[in-house]
């Protein structure tokens, strides 16, 4: 008797830190769940039909390199694995000058930093267990992005976190919109985000929109991909106008246009295969 096996895809810019792997299994008979691990804990899969799912896989901004494994479940006996080789990365170092305020916050506010700490820390532990979304990714602004993913940040002569978002050089009062369906779970100013908007896609995928002018959203509003959800602005930790977009996928800081060029929109360069 033949074994049956599960065919395995990972798809990638490249296997580093900060980046989006999208792995396509193909099974050799349907099958209603598949569970996927890596990097010790489940990660987003869904069916595009009953013999093929795909799972996302986001490599942490601080992943160390070194080999993992991705292992699936799809009941019965049906089981894969496959290493992932995660590869080093040197970011780049940027120097900014900024409020002092948002280097060494005053006593004043300390009480309300942590409390926004608090609520980013459960946004992202709450996703909806479905996924919301199901077309392509989209680039919220027109204008290209300006500063890179994972910059290591030094703020006044101080180091500070990396940049954990991809930065867009737009107007202020460009108009903002979702990147893709969902709900939006965070519509408000945050100490350093300023105007932020933060929406649910689903299965632990979530957009931070930072820095905004205006909010035209609320919390508990359902998004469609490409709504309005605010205008460009300069609020929060900012050196001028400009979009924040981070992405989160189940807790990875993973880079916005990792996103856009392996689910974006189909006149994107396709993901190169990697195994």
């Amino acid at each position: 008797m033949i074994a049956l096996a599960i065919q395995i895809a990972l798809h990638a810019r490249s296997v580093q830190p900060g980046e989006l792997v999208v792995i396509d299994l193909t099974l050799p008979e349907a099958r209603g769940n598949v569970h996927v691990r890596a990097f010790d804990r489940e990660v987003p899969v869904f069916s595009l039909s009953p013999t093929a799912w795909r799972a996302l896989v986001g490599i942490d901004l601080d992943r160390k390199p070194g080999t993992y494994h991705v292992t699936i479940d799809a009941g019965q006996g049906l089981t894969g694995r496959e290493p992932l080789v995660v590869q080093p990365k040197k970011f780049p170092t940027r120097r900014l000058t900024v409020d002092e305020n948002f280097v060494n916050p005053p006593v004043s506010v300390e009480e309300r930093i942590k409390k926004e700490s608090a609520l980013l820390a459960s946004t992202w532990a709450h996703s909806a267990p479905e996924r919301l979304w199901t077309a392509p990714f989209e680039r919220p602004v027109p204008q290209a992005a300006n500063s890179r993913f994972g910059t290591r940040s030094v703020y006044n002569g101080q180091p500070r976190s990396p940049h954990g978002g991809a930065d867009f050089l737009s107007p202020a009062g460009t108009p903002i919109h979702s990147p893709n369906a969902g709900r939006v779970v965070v519509a408000r100013d945050l100490y350093f985000t300023g105007n932020t908007v933060i929406i649910d896609h689903g299965q632990g995928l979530f957009s931070m929109l930072a820095h905004l002018s205006e909010v035209e959203v609320r919390e508990g509003d359902r998004v469609e991909a490409g709504a309005l959800v605010g205008k460009v602005g300069a609020t929060g930790r900012v050196t001028g106008p400009h979009l924040h977009w981070a992405v989160r996928i189940d807790d990875a800081r993973v880079d916005p246009l990792s996103l856009l060029q392996l689910l974006g929109q189909p006149t994107q360069s396709p993901p190169g295969a990697q195994r």
